[in-house]
């Protein structure tokens, strides 16, 4: 079992329930909610929210953790957003906000539009993107489908990339 599920986890100023299945987290910044498997069971106490696996197999004993990841996620995403920058570097990369999209003209012939899900919202200074959410699961897995359109190559560093991630630079070709 995981160490993160023996301990309750702390809820603060958040409000944690559960009704039936379904895990909910209110909070400061907005509602979380959360579908729980079956092998795990979810108790709130009033020390905070303890995650114990139904029975002695290993995928329990596995999802007991990772609920208790998910948990302390969304118990820090209601009472402070999630914050993610992407840097968009490349001589004539663009990227916009237009409506619920972000466009990117990143060197294709054409632009490329991905839609911005209904909990995160997304904000454009010069060639940086910010992204926030509550939602730490759909912020990431958003970040990471922009990354996916032109992520950085290793010889000039140009493409999308993390605020804060190091490129591994190649050195290219050398004159004799």
């Amino acid at each position: 079992m995981s160490r993160l599920a023996k301990k309750p986890i702390p809820v603060g100023k958040t409000t944690v329930s559960m009704a039936g299945t379904t895990l909910s987290v209110a909070g400061a910044k907005g509602t979380l909610t959360k579908t729980v498997h079956g092998a795990v069971e979810i108790a709130v106490t009033p020390e905070g929210v303890t995650i114990v696996p139904r029975d002695n197999s290993r995928l329990a004993k596995a999802l007991s953790g990772t609920f208790a990841s998910h948990v302390k996620n969304m118990v820090a995403g209601v009472e402070t957003p999630y914050v993610k920058k992407l840097i968009l570097d490349g001589v004539g990369y663009r990227m916009e906000v237009k409506g619920k999209d972000v466009v990117l003209t990143v060197g294709f012939s054409h632009t490329v539009p991905l839609a911005i899900p209904e909990d995160v919202s997304a904000k454009v200074e010069k060639n940086v993107l910010t992204l926030e959410s509550i939602n730490k699961e759909s912020l990431g897995q958003f970040a990471a489908n922009i990354r996916r359109v032109k992520p950085p190559e290793p010889y000039l560093g140009k493409g999308i990339h993390y605020e804060g991630e190091v490129i591994r630079r190649k050195q290219g070709k050398k004159a004799v």
